[in-house]
């Protein structure tokens, strides 16, 4: 999803930080070069694909997301006067987990998203994607009215102690706060 943003919008985005959008997210599944200075990249489990309802959104990869949706923002990377932010897309019921925590799978799926960001940053773009109709769709701020004031006051979230969780797929465990085999006296 690529906008243009004022640098004052920009720097209100902060690693770590949870933001909520109140409107529905447009987004695309297709990638090709940025058609602004700026660009969210959103891992969702829970973007509704609607291209099984207009063949013109298949063209696009159009998917959407509810309203009232949250997001942990995983990093936010620029290239000379290119920025990306990183989203993921977080369920409203474990706002105090991704906020007081972090793990292996976000760091591994953050350095994907800055690899994807380097090769696509000067690749041409999608001429399907430069329509005043997609564009005026995605020119908003996510999290933030146009003026920066930001939906959302993550500091309300309930602070607990941070959580380091390293999950393994190919083990199917999960382990947090793992202590160290050794010890110092």
């Amino acid at each position: 999803r690529d906008t243009n943003l004022p640098e004052n919008l920009i720097s209100n985005y902060k690693v770590g930080q949870i933001i909520q959008e109140k409107g529905f997210t447009d987004m695309t599944s297709i990638g090709g070069g940025l058609s602004g200075n700026f660009r969210y990249l959103i891992a969702s489990a829970h973007a509704k694909d609607l291209s099984k309802f207009n063949p013109d959104s298949a063209k696009i990869g159009h998917f959407l997301l509810d309203t009232i949706a949250y997001f942990k923002v995983l990093d936010i990377y620029t290239i000379g006067n290119k920025t990306q932010v990183f989203l993921l897309n977080i369920p409203d019921n474990s706002l105090s987990l991704f906020k007081n925590s972090s793990s292996n799978l976000e760091e591994e799926i953050t350095e994907k998203a800055r690899k994807k960001f380097n090769d696509k940053n000067d690749t041409p773009l999608i001429a399907d994607l430069q329509t005043e109709n997609w564009k005026g769709r995605t020119k908003s701020p996510i999290g933030m009215n146009d003026n920066g004031e930001l939906f959302f006051d993550d500091s309300k979230i309930k602070t607990e102690p941070f959580k380091r969780i390293e999950i393994n797929i190919a083990e199917k465990t999960i382990k947090i706060n793992k202590k160290p085999w050794w010890k110092i006296w």
